[in-house]
């Protein structure tokens, strides 16, 4: 009897624990070993560039008449309207329809189109958004005004519609028509974004008064420390003083105790600077600091500092806070000139004081401080030196030119051939790009990729250069980074993504199937997985099929033969797009076959996978128990259409056993495992019972004739 914490009503005789589902043990690459003959990527782009077939390009048609427009037209739309109903939910299906219906100057029938779209899935801004441009591009006017009002009217939190609904309004002139907009927007409260928009475009038209009430009504609906500040420095702009010292005054009323009241007070102090009031702006800083926490003041004292070396003894409050320091830190780095830590903080304390020659001779003398051997664990503390030298160099002193020369002497010193950091290759090509030096910073990362190749500049690299639109670039650094890395299955994968997203179907294929074919990956399971989304995704149900099969030849991992299955009985998800609302009693019967079609694929795969662990591996009992599990798992999913009985007459019974370990001092224990019993097994035992008992009655009655003779 199972005791009664295990015990559960709802779970017959089975207790807890024989429920408990138990996890596959991960899978390992066995032979990881290159293979004897080595081809290169290049080689097996080239074969496959010879191999290829020409494409066959449908003959272009000539339109001569009116017949034969009108057949065009009948044939395009029915193409359109069977891919609509086959796919509703895809937007671009209907934009495309849209686009091509207003490139038949038939402006009705693309307004009609637009108007079904919306009515499908009125929540898609970008539908909104397209069907607005449509109208404003032919130059409907009133059309246009209606769909923008309709679309802030149905997601009045779109910020997007109402931008470009104002703007529409403002090329045109209607610049009250445009204010009575922002208005509408303003009373559903939006970000901070929204008010300030309201306040730029008040501007533009000289609006001061109107640019003020709308600043006040903004503070209101956000009362933020930005906000303020914001508020005080259009007063100040605008020459009004005496408002902007009433606006700071104001915000440190409602806001001296809100988390960024640091930065309220320092602006209010800098503010008084400003205008010339020290006492002020020295009240300020002491007020602060007396209500401020001290974990959250840290800035706010070194401004003081700053302003009390600008307006008080400079020198005496120099030898006061940072003479000390600065000698204790002299001591340190004199005692062990390699303690970088020590070389940090002593730069940090330069900083604060602000003299830019000091702070450059500290730098200079901290980087010469090379460490003794070529060791990377060595050296990446010191790196961080150069990396803030540059920055320093960059952010605050502004001079570009010595910030160059910094990253320049540190990619000299550092031993590319022994280690690398790929942290200084790209922060140097990010500077060159920040300086609009593109050519530059290419150069950096060419130099990267020739020197010291490391993922991080493969794809930092690839990603600069899919900013800038240049796909070619990016196509060759894939080639490069494969060629380095053929094993990579990330980089595999994001090739084939980078053509997929060009529509390069066909070449992202031949990507994948280079991929799979390499001798060794580091993660093959994640390109498998991905090769059959990426078919999936295009709808190319048969070559998803024959890509399980492949992949069933190399690996007869239980979870392949899952997925399987689940893909074959989700198959008939891929044809059913359309609305349920939509279809008769016809359409219903034939999803239903198609449905049943899909649950025999799957069932077939279950019995495959069944009869495989049952013949060719029968040592993988556990394995085979969780395959069953998830075959009654998804037969239970299939509702009607599902047999649960045909799953369990293969289910096993759990059987606990014990079997013995030698231990080091030779004596022996036994351990309890897990044992699956199969229906098949089972009936052999009984087969084996009944032989023996029919041998042992055999034997006796032999004997007993024997001693009746």
């Amino acid at each position: 009897m199972a005791s009664g914490k295990d015990s559960d009503r709802t779970l017959g005789y089975m207790t807890r624990k024989d429920t408990e589902v138990k996890l596959p043990r991960p899978t390992r690459v066995k032979n990881k070993t290159p293979a004897p003959v080595q081809i290169t990527a290049e080689q097996i782009l080239r074969e496959a560039r010879e191999r290829q077939e020409a494409e066959i390009r449908p003959p272009k048609q000539k339109i001569t008449d009116s017949t034969e427009l009108s057949d065009y037209r009948l044939r395009r739309r029915k193409e359109f309207e069977d891919k609509i109903r086959r796919a509703r939910w895809n937007i671009q299906v209907w934009m495309k329809y849209a686009q091509w219906e207003e490139s038949q100057k038939d402006y009705a029938r693309a307004r009609s189109v637009w108007e079904r779209a919306i009515e499908g899935d009125y929540r898609n801004h970008t539908l909104w958004l397209k069907y607005a441009e449509f109208e404003m591009k032919n130059k409907f006017v009133n059309s246009a005004r209606n769909v923008w009002d309709r679309a802030v009217t149905l997601l009045p939190r779109v910020d997007q519609l109402w931008y470009k609904y104002i703007h529409m309004e403002e090329i045109l002139g209607n610049i009250a028509g445009a204010r009575q907009i922002f208005e509408r927007w303003m009373q559903w409260s939006p970000d901070q974004q929204g008010w300030l928009s309201f306040i730029k475009f008040e501007l533009r038209y000289n609006e001061i008064e109107r640019a003020r009430s709308i600043y006040e009504r903004f503070v209101l609906c956000h009362p933020k420390v930005s906000a303020y500040i914001r508020f005080a420095k259009f007063e100040m702009k605008g020459g009004e003083v005496a408002r902007a010292r009433n606006v700071y005054e104001r915000a440190t009323g409602k806001l001296a105790d809100d988390e960024e009241a640091e930065t309220l007070f320092v602006a209010f102090a800098e503010f008084e600077e400003r205008c010339k009031e020290p006492e002020r702006a020295r009240f300020i800083y002491k007020f602060a600091l007396d209500h401020i926490p001290k974990g959250r003041a840290e800035d706010l004292y070194k401004k003081f500092v700053a302003f009390e070396k600008q307006y008080g003894d400079k020198e005496g409050i120099e030898d006061a806070i940072v003479g000390k320091r600065r000698f204790q830190y002299e001591d340190e780095v004199r005692k062990n000139p390699l303690n970088y830590d020590s070389w940090f903080d002593y730069v940090r304390l330069e900083e604060t004081v602000g003299n830019k020659d000091r702070i450059r001779e500290i730098y200079e003398r901290a980087i010469a401080n090379i460490p003794p051997a070529e060791e990377k664990r060595y050296w990446q503390r010191y790196i961080y030196l150069w990396i803030n030298y540059a920055l320093y160099e960059e952010i605050e002193t502004e001079d570009v030119e010595r910030t160059r020369d910094v990253y320049r002497e540190c990619l000299k010193l550092i031993p590319h051939s022994k280690f690398s950091f790929a942290k200084i290759w790209l922060l140097a090509a990010q500077f060159e790009i920040r300086q609009l030096n593109l050519a530059g910073a290419r150069q950096i990362l060419g130099n990267a990729i020739g020197k010291a190749p490391k993922d991080k500049i493969f794809k930092k690299y690839i990603e600069i250069e899919l900013q800038l639109g240049n796909m070619d670039r990016c196509r060759k650094l894939y080639e490069r980074y494969l060629e380095w890395s053929p094993e990579n299955c990330y980089a595999w994968s994001k090739y084939a993504e980078l053509e997929r997203s060009l529509a390069e179907t066909e070449r992202a294929r031949a990507i994948f199937e280079l991929a799979i074919s390499q001798p060794a990956l580091d993660m093959p399971e994640l390109l498998w997985k991905a090769y059959i989304d990426f078919e999936i995704a295009e709808g190319e149900l048969e070559r998803t099929r024959a890509l399980y099969e492949r992949l069933l030849d190399r690996t007869k991992h239980y979870k392949v033969w899952v997925s399987f299955a689940k893909f074959e009985a989700s198959a008939v998800e891929q044809d059913e797009d359309e609305d349920e609302e939509d279809q008769d009693g016809s359409d219903a019967i034939d999803a239903i076959e198609l449905k049943k079609e899909c649950i025999t694929r799957a069932r077939a795969i279950f019995e495959r996978a069944n009869s495989y662990y049952k013949e060719s591996a029968p040592e993988l009992k556990e394995e085979r128990a969780t395959l069953l599990e998830d075959w009654l798992n998804m037969e239970g999913n299939f509702g009607n259409l599902g047999d649960v009985s045909v799953v369990q007459s293969k289910l096993p019974k759990k059987l606990k056993k014990r079997k013995p370990i030698a231990r080091e001092d030779g004596s022996t224990e036994y351990e309890e495992y897990i044992d699956y019993l199969y229906p098949e097994e089972s009936q052999t035992t009984n087969l084996k019972i009944l032989e023996a008992a029919y041998k042992w009655k055999k034997q006796k009655l032999a004997g007993s004739e024997e001693d009746y003779d």
